[in-house]
């Protein structure tokens, strides 16, 4: 601090002032520290880095001798200097400044960073603190009204289907607005690959077979079936569960399975080409095999196959600056890489949400077609009741719905075929089931643009999982961290909900905190390192974000477990051999969350037109 041509420190000026000397500022705080951590004749110790052994789990041979953070910052008396001018003298007084405290419930994304923790510190909160990471009043859902009876023609909407005649229909940000509205659940893009001259021919099976043919693959044996039925084992009525036993192969393998599949069908129905062939030439009840989950991340064995995808606008692409599931910082398969399916006539992805309702991307290669069905997100919870009634679970168990028993509970189903080198675009949270009509091949990946609509559909799903004690494979919590930190939001919805999820998680951080200090535990602090993943509880998978309470879980490997909080405590209710480990500090977060602002959308209105048919 500069007063006049002199410098001060604040213990200068609490002997100046008459004030008392253990006022001290940051600098004096850091001095003490340094002088009561290492002599002035050693460098200070190096903190060792822990490393993730598996999901959860940490690996370090001196994990233990991590040194203990204090209780908390260091408590300070904030001072103001005030300046006197009497004729041509300058003075200062001091004044003590009297920091208003504001009720934890009236806390809002108004609210200063500092004016959190202080409330945090001020409440009296007995056992753990628990509050949505959203706000009803932030919510942007389409209001979709059920109650009137929808007429049986209306119970098949046509689907949307967006016909681009150049690439630079593909690229106009219309598209993006029309895929991205809460209003259309399911957009069918046809004529992508013309328009943007994909070489959909590089996941042709033969162009597989050449570039990885050991690549494994999940095979998923199932009955063949007409793609509007779903008969139970006995074949005596319609039922919901539609079960299938999994084993594995490679793709050779698979393109040799798929190949005599054909051969088989032109030998004995006599089919004269395999696009048209379709599933009503099949007798029910036949053994099918459906290749499926196939990875292709991997940037060195399918760098063509990749490199073609990039052609792709943005928001569609695997991985773009716009695209919540590139801040995760680490690889989910499936999501943020590309998936590829080998399919027969038959092959059935059962009915399902996206992991945490992200949208998603499916493009058919071909030969053969697909057909899709598919429901708004506003009906999710009458379908998984229709599966609690037929004993299936819907967040993790195989099902096929009854189209009769959603047309007679008033739900609306769309139901289109996608031919080769369509794009089927599912918008966030939308239920949606598959299968295949003829021979072919598809990729699939999931996207998360940056919208309210979708982050507040991944944020629902992210509490209802932990509710229902299933993983949240997107660490939510993690990835909104990151993109406070490393973008600017313009869409106020989407900045409003992602300021109060850190809110959230910092009211739950500060006050957990505080409780563990208040209860003699003594918190390790050691900071992320680069790629480092999210973590989640060992037991119940829940995220497990900023404090982690770790155990060891093999003393002789030195690997170690993470848990939550509760998991922890049923373990050891004392949190005896347990380590709490904190990976951010506190002013870490305060800061991110005071720098993230709403940034004025100063750019031009952009006007474009599509061919549309719905």
């Amino acid at each position: 601090m500069t007063v006049g041509n002199t410098n001060y420190r604040h213990s200068d000026l609490a002997k100046l002032y008459g004030l008392p000397e253990q006022i001290k500022s940051e600098a004096d705080e850091d001095d003490d520290e340094e002088d009561s951590e290492a002599p002035s004749c050693s460098p200070p110790p190096q903190r060792p880095h822990l490393h993730q052994t598996g999901s959860g789990s940490f690996g370090s041979t001196d994990f233990l001798k991590l040194k203990a953070l204090s209780d908390g910052p260091p408590k300070e008396l904030k001072i103001r200097l005030i300046k006197v001018e009497s004729g041509d003298r300058e003075t200062f007084i001091a004044s003590e400044v009297e920091e208003k405290r504001i009720p934890l419930e009236e806390i809002s994304i108004k609210n200063t960073a500092g004016e959190i923790i202080r409330s945090c510190k001020g409440a009296r909160i007995k056992g753990k603190f628990r509050e949505s990471y959203l706000l009803p009043a932030f919510s942007v859902k389409p209001i979709i009204t059920t109650e009137e009876p929808i007429p049986r023609e209306k119970l098949n909407p046509p689907t949307p289907s967006i016909y681009l005649e150049s690439k630079r229909d593909a690229f106009s940000p219309v598209l993006l607005q029309f895929c991205t509205d809460p209003k259309n659940p399911v957009t069918v893009i046809r004529g992508l690959a013309g328009s943007l001259r994909l070489n959909l021919g590089l996941f042709s099976t033969k162009s597989l077979v050449e570039a990885n043919a050991e690549q494994a693959v999940e095979v998923r044996t199932q009955v063949q079936q007409p793609a509007d039925e779903n008969w139970d084992p006995s074949g005596t009525g319609q039922t919901w569960p539609c079960e299938s036993s999994r084993s594995h192969t490679t793709i050779a393998k698979y393109a040799q399975y798929q190949a005599s599949s054909f051969q088989e069908s032109l030998q004995v129905y006599n089919v004269t080409h395999y696009c048209t062939a379709t599933i009503s030439q099949k007798p029910v009840g036949k053994i099918i095999k459906f290749g499926t989950n196939i990875d292709l991340s991997d940037p060195k064995r399918w760098k063509p196959q990749l490199q073609e995808l990039q052609k792709l606008p943005a928001f569609m692409r695997v991985a773009s600056s716009g695209n919540m599931l590139s801040h995760v910082g680490h690889t989910i398969l499936g999501m943020n890489t590309v998936q590829l399916y080998m399919k027969v006539p038959g092959s059935r992805t059962p009915g399902h949400q996206e992991n945490n309702n992200f949208c998603s991307v499916n493009i058919n290669i071909g030969p053969g077609d697909c057909e899709w069905f598919s429901v708004h997100e506003n009906y999710w919870q009458a379908i998984n009741d229709f599966c609690e009634k037929h004993g299936v679970d819907y967040l993790t168990g195989s099902w096929w719905p009854v189209l009769e028993d959603l047309y007679n509970a008033n739900i609306p189903v769309y139901r289109f075929i996608q031919r080769p080198g369509d794009l089927v675009w599912i918008n966030a949270g939308t239920v949606h089931w598959v299968q295949a009509v003829g021979w072919c091949n598809n990729i699939a990946w999931n996207v998360g643009p940056l919208n309210g609509y979708q982050y507040q559909l991944a944020l629902e799903r992210f509490e209802w999982n932990e509710v229902k004690k299933v993983k949240s494979i997107v660490p939510m919590i993690h990835v909104s961290w990151n993109v406070a930190r490393t973008l600017k939001i313009t869409d106020p919805d989407t900045y409003k909900m992602i300021k109060h999820c850190l809110l959230q998680s910092m009211k739950h951080i500060q006050i957990l905190r505080d409780q563990l200090v208040a209860d003699g535990k003594k918190i390790s602090y050691q900071s992320r390192v680069k790629d480092e993943p999210a973590y989640y509880c060992n037991e119940c998978d829940v995220e497990v974000f900023n404090l982690l309470f770790v155990t060891s879980e093999n003393s002789s490997r030195k690997t170690y477990v993470v848990h939550c909080e509760d998991c922890a405590r049923q373990r050891s209710p004392n949190l005896t051999n347990v380590v709490v480990l904190e990976q951010y500090r506190i002013e870490e977060l305060m800061n991110a969350y005071d720098s993230f602002n709403l940034v004025s959308r100063d750019l031009p209105l952009l006007f474009s037109t599509l061919s549309c048919h719905v």
